[in-house]
């Protein structure tokens, strides 16, 4: 008989992965050239040369063997998420200044594939938001994907007046934080809460286009379910009862997972395996504390969008939950650890 026991799975290469990943981002990226224009596509050129060339330096600094290493995708999913959550008419030298950040000190100071304790592409994007939060604010408005002055944007000179627009969640910061107690964030935000309207029915699109490719990445185990579930329904459960509480002040659970990066953040950044947990309860745990940062961030913050925020945060609590989680070895008593 051929199918004889013990039966062994496979292990799958990090090539492997990140290709699937970088697949299942696929659909998301073309509802994104729908609604946004092909800025984006360019955005991810740029941060793919670049995040390659840097990987490239940093791996003959360290005299490891290029071929294997640079060929693993690992480099090109960052630089795709970089480009994914950056406004896609962002300056060129943004997007390069992003992912050297990302590759060289988030990554490979720290030792390189699998030893970061902080989320590389979300490292760049604090970064990048702290330092220019101007340039970080500036979208393009939904329908509005005429190439020629994105283009310009990104190499030439930036007149934005007429191709830029509040994205929701700016929205949602100004109503918040107006001093105008009329202005309240139902009235600011009118209908754009709901699905179909969210952004001018642009948001909810991508969103649900990660959310397919999400789905793809469960299926092919690449990832769990516990992370993108735990986050997902912390988000939609706080915002919930405080929307309940009061729908004038407060936006929809509706808004808050389809607007932004929620979506994206639920099935490729909160999933790290290397900067997140490990441990089915620390998982749960450490998506559920990125749902809830977030949200705070979001309703009392300064940044309309605190995921990268959230994520580098609960980065620094990953080891210590996962710590307090582990699984008793079978055959002995689950005893609480000692830190």
């Amino acid at each position: 008989m051929l199918n004889n026991s013990p039966y062994f799975r496979k292990p799958s290469s990090v090539r492997s992965v990140m290709l699937r990943v970088l697949l299942a981002l696929l659909p998301g990226i073309a509802a994104y050239v729908w609604f946004f224009g092909a800025a984006v596509l360019v955005q991810i050129a740029i941060a793919s040369v670049a995040a390659l060339a840097a990987e490239a330096a940093m791996l003959h600094l360290r005299g490891k063997p290029l071929l294997q290493f640079l060929g693993d995708g690992s480099a090109l999913v960052t630089a795709w998420l970089i480009a994914l959550t950056f406004p896609p008419i962002v300056p060129w030298w943004l997007t390069v200044s992003a992912v050297l950040a990302a590759i060289v000190v988030a990554k490979h100071i720290y030792g390189g594939l699998g030893q970061n304790p902080f989320n590389p592409a979300m490292v760049a994007f604090a970064m990048m938001i702290v330092a220019y939060p101007s340039l970080m604010s500036q979208w393009p408005a939904v329908g509005f994907t005429d190439f020629a002055p994105q283009w310009n944007a990104i190499f030439g000179q930036r007149q934005l007046d007429a191709i830029t627009m509040a994205t929701p969640l700016d929205a949602l910061r100004t109503a918040l934080h107006t001093a105008d107690a009329r202005a309240t964030v139902s009235g600011v935000l009118g209908n754009h809460a709901t699905f179909g309207n969210i952004g001018g029915k642009g948001w909810e699109w991508i969103a649900a286009s990660y959310f397919l490719g999400g789905v793809y990445l469960i299926q092919q185990r690449i990832i769990t379910w516990h992370m993108p579930t735990a986050f997902i329904a912390t988000l939609l459960l706080i915002s919930s009862g405080f929307w309940i509480y009061d729908a004038e002040r407060f936006a929809s659970p509706a808004f808050q997972v389809f607007t932004g990066g929620a979506m994206l953040a639920a099935f490729f950044i909160v999933t790290d395996p290397v900067s997140g947990c490990t441990t089915p309860r620390g998982k749960l745990l450490f998506a559920a504390g990125i749902g809830l940062l977030t949200w705070v961030i979001r309703t009392f913050g300064a940044y309309p969008d605190g995921i990268a925020f959230a994520v580098l945060l609960m980065n620094i609590g990953a080891p210590l939950i996962d710590m307090y989680t582990q699984p008793p070895v079978f055959g002995h008593k689950p005893n609480t650890p000692k830190p």
